[in-house]
């Protein structure tokens, strides 16, 4: 009898289970039928009896994208021509004449010339701006539209006007298949050294790297220093491919870890490696991240690399493209990945986000775990992947990391180019402190890095009547600048740097920019003077 009513009460307990289940997954779906139906109805009234005429796709991408910004900055809408940008950035290659751009209310600014291609041979400039194509004015454009100018069928014409200088030119140029090559740049640095750059994970990155790999074998390498620093990331099993070279077949490389099964996995390597046992320095830094994570740290808790640089930037979040009605697709997070050892790299807790700050926690902030290699070394998680050996370079002050994200610095390789026609070789060229000081003097003109303090001041200033305290304004204003450079000043190891990339690259391309690299980089230099000491490098992978 007691069996009986035991089992009754079970079977009571299920079946209220199963109902409180259904019902909550209804209530779920109700709520989220209710918020379409809102939107819906909220939509066609204003297309309705809004007094001025709307943009419904506009509107409707504007909405989709204020929904997702909360979540985290990798989970993203994507409209038709989002897609197309996104399967170049993916599949490296598309029609066009070799140009990266910027889009600006003139038109489509000319950022970097690609050697070899279209617009290198119809002799284009950094810095130009294109203000109609095919007798089309840009100025006043949107983003969306002006992007789908320059690209199109192969062998197709395309007229243009630039503006160069104050000057109007006509250009006609033809369109071809444009290749973005993730190792633009591989080559000795000694009679056994290789140096490989691989600045993002397209699914061209492992056979690249494979390719280059071959190539410096066959001219004597017998050491390689893999530069991933800067790299985004990409392609997760590209970053899988890239790993085993360099490690044993079947062993794990990450472990993903998400809130539907059937995306939690754990990738191994699956072919036979290129090396096991020549001597690796991967170079990191904190723009390194997500794919470049993987890579390194796969490499770091197999101790089969010392892993030298910064730390790395902290993106431990998988997404995954999901196909929308319309050619439209949603990019969403659907997992955070682990290294072998057991580490997960995300930094920024999301979930926890401040919504009144928009403040984003870190997860080290609750505190940080040890994990062992393979040897028994011991790493942390908490955010990125930590250095072997550190690269100790200034830290950025906010008035720096503003004026990066500006365009100050482009334009001021472009007024360096304007001045200056010829420069010492790519290997040989130096920012003296002349230039340094020239730059901070170009700063007073440009108007593209501007600190919070500027803005919020001007802003002050313009809602005053001007003409009682503009000589205060003036002071003022020249004091915030001078706060500014000073601030930026204790960065200048950084921003010569900076500076000579970005002037390398208007006179000798990218590649210009890597083979000045070589001679004058110092965490390469850091590399090499390891790397002639392997007692030393085999010290670093040896349990303490």
């Amino acid at each position: 009898m007691k069996k009986y009513t035991s089992s009754k009460k079970i079977i009571i307990v299920l079946l209220v289970g199963t109902i409180f289940l259904s019902f909550s997954f209804k209530s779920k779906f109700f709520e989220v039928a209710k918020q379409i139906e809102i939107y819906n109805s909220l939509f066609k009234e204003l297309n309705m009896y809004y007094v001025d005429e709307i943009n419904p796709a506009e509107l409707t991408d504007l909405a989709i994208k204020n929904t997702l910004k909360d979540l985290d900055p990798y989970t993203n809408f994507y409209n038709e021509q989002d897609v197309e940008d996104a399967r170049i950035r993916r599949e490296g290659e598309y029609a066009g004449i070799g140009v990266s751009v910027f889009y600006t209310q003139e038109g489509i600014e000319i950022s970097e010339i690609y050697k070899g291609f279209s617009a290198d041979k119809a002799n284009l400039k950094a810095g130009d701006v294109i203000v109609s194509i095919n007798g089309q004015s840009l100025n006043n454009m949107e983003r969306e539209q002006l992007s789908m100018f320059l690209k199109g069928t192969p062998n197709t014409k395309v007229s243009i006007e630039i503006k160069r200088q104050g000057e109007i030119l006509k250009k006609e140029l033809k369109r071809e298949k444009v290749e973005i090559n993730p190792v633009p740049f591989y080559n000795m640095i000694d009679e056994e050294t290789g140096y490989i750059t691989l600045t993002r994970f397209n699914n061209k990155a492992s056979s690249e790297v494979k390719k280059a790999f071959k190539d410096l074998k066959k001219q004597g390498m017998k050491k390689l220093v893999f530069d991933l620093r800067s790299n985004p990331g990409g392609s997760l099993m590209e970053s899988i491919n890239i790993a085993n070279f360099f490690i044993p077949k079947g062993k794990v490389v990450v472990t993903t870890k998400a809130k539907i099964k059937k995306w939690s996995n754990t990738y191994k390597t699956s072919n036979d490696p290129l090396d096991l046992e020549m001597p690796i320095v991967v170079l990191i830094n904190g723009s390194s991240a997500s794919a470049s994570e993987i890579v390194s740290g796969s490499l770091q808790d197999y101790d089969r690399a010392v892993i030298m640089g910064e730390r790395s930037f902290g993106k431990g979040l998988v997404q995954r493209q999901k196909e929308l009605t319309y050619g439209t697709q949603l990019k969403l997070t659907i997992s955070k990945y682990y290294t072998p050892s057991g580490r997960c790299i995300q930094e920024l807790d999301y979930t926890n986000r401040n919504l009144k700050t928009g403040e984003v926690p870190k997860f080290s902030d609750h505190g940080i775990n040890e994990f062992k290699t393979a040897n028994g070394r011991t790493v942390f998680d908490g955010g990125g992947v930590l250095p072997d050996v550190q690269i100790e370079t200034s830290e950025k002050t906010v008035a720096t990391e503003n004026l990066i994200s500006s365009k100050a610095i482009f334009n001021f390789a472009i007024d360096y180019v304007s001045k200056n026609k010829e420069i010492a070789s790519a290997e040989n060229f130096q920012i003296k402190d002349s230039d340094f000081k020239d730059f901070t003097k170009f700063l007073e003109s440009d108007t593209t890095f501007v600190t919070q303090q500027e803005s919020l001041f001007k802003k002050a200033y313009l809602s005053t009547e001007k003409n009682n305290i503009s000589k205060e304004y003036e002071k003022i204003r020249e004091i915030l600048f001078e706060n500014k450079i000073g601030e930026i000043s204790k960065n200048k190891d950084i921003i010569n740097e900076l500076l000579e990339d970005q002037i390398l690259k208007n006179y000798y391309y990218e590649e210009g920019v890597y083979k000045h690299h070589l001679k004058n980089d110092a965490t390469i230099s850091k590399a090499m003077e390891l790397m002639k000491n392997l007692d030393s490098y085999n010290q670093i992978l040896s349990a303490k």
